[in-house]
């Protein structure tokens, strides 16, 4: 007994659209492009201001800017420090080698802070 076998319908098997634009095919290769090889496009292409909070403000002085980078510093100190305690042994030597140069960076600020003169 033999079974027939239904006969698919004719299209064309290269695309499942019904019609291509060509225009829509290269912009959406573009961005692909632009996506995986050019990523600096996609960022200086958006509307994304910078937060301001972030940048260098000229009203604070040299003292106050030591000052916080110094706390700053200690913070990330004290957390590699509290995240080594989790790692694997070679791991945890490389998160206590970064934690030493951060506590250098620290030493460095500290002592440019005890050296900063107050301008009145």
């Amino acid at each position: 007994m033999t079974k027939s076998t239904p006969h698919p319908p004719v299209t064309d098997p290269a695309s499942p659209y019904e019609s291509l634009d060509s225009k829509k095919l290269n912009d959406a290769a573009e961005r692909a492009l632009d996506h995986y090889l050019n990523p600096a496009a996609l960022i200086t292409a958006s509307n994304n201001e910078p937060e301001p909070m972030y940048f260098a403000n000229s009203k604070y002085n040299t003292e106050s800017l030591l000052a916080n980078a110094s706390e700053t510093l200690r913070s990330a100190s004290v957390m590699l420090n509290n995240f080594d305690a989790m790692l694997d042994n070679s791991h945890r030597k490389t998160a206590l080698g970064i934690a030493q140069v951060v506590m250098l960076g620290e030493l460095a600020v500290n002592q440019a802070l005890d050296h900063v003169e107050l301008k009145e």
